[in-house]
C-alpha cells in the first residue's frame, strides 16, 4: 500500500464473519465509521476565557450490507441466534478492500457485532430484470482499521 499514487476502487471487497471464508457476495457496504464524543470544560481559574475539549466515550456507526439474494439461511440463522441468545450471538466481521489483482490492502474489523435489522426484497411481477436484494444492518461495539 506504500508506493501507490492512485486510490483504490470501492468495488472490490470481501465480507467475512468470525474469521470464516467469505460470507456471500455483498454489493454494498456503508456506514463504516467511529465517533468520539467531546466534553467541554473550563477551569474556573483559567486566565483565558475558553473551554478545553476532553475526549469522552466513542461509538461505532451501524454498518449496512446489501446483496442480491442467493441463500439467506446463514443470515437468518444468525438473526434467530441473536433473538434467543442475545450477546452470546456476537460475531466479529471483517470487511477487506482488495486491489486490482485481488490482493488484500486494508481491513476494517468490526468487533462484537449483532444483526439489528433485516430487510427483505421488494417483490413485483413487473419488469422481470430486477435483482431481489436483501439488506442487513449490523450493530458493532468496536472498529479497528489495519493494513491487510
Amino acid at each position: 500500500m506504500a508506493n501507490r499514487n492512485v486510490p483504490y476502487g470501492a468495488f472490490n471487497f470481501t465480507v467475512s464473519f468470525d474469521g470464516s471464508e467469505v460470507f456471500g457476495g455483498f454489493s454494498d457496504v456503508s456506514g463504516l465509521g467511529s465517533e468520539i464524543t467531546v466534553a467541554e470544560y473550563r477551569y474556573g481559574n483559567d486566565k483565558e476565557n475558553h473551554v478545553r475539549k476532553i475526549p469522552g466515550v466513542h461509538k461505532v456507526g451501524d454498518v449496512t450490507l446489501k446483496r442480491g439474494i442467493i441463500d439467506s439461511g446463514p443470515v437468518w440463522d444468525w438473526i434467530k441466534n441473536t433473538r434467543t441468545n442475545g450477546v452470546n450471538a456476537q460475531k466479529d466481521v471483517a470487511i477487506t478492500l482488495l486491489d486490482e489483482a485481488g490482493k488484500a490492502v486494508q481491513k476494517w474489523l468490526l468487533r462484537k457485532v449483532i444483526p439489528m435489522k433485516y430487510t427483505g426484497p421488494t417483490l413485483a411481477a413487473k419488469g422481470g430484470g430486477d435483482v431481489a436484494m436483501e439488506e442487513l444492518v449490523l450493530s458493532a461495539e468496536g472498529l479497528e482499521i489495519e493494513a491487510a
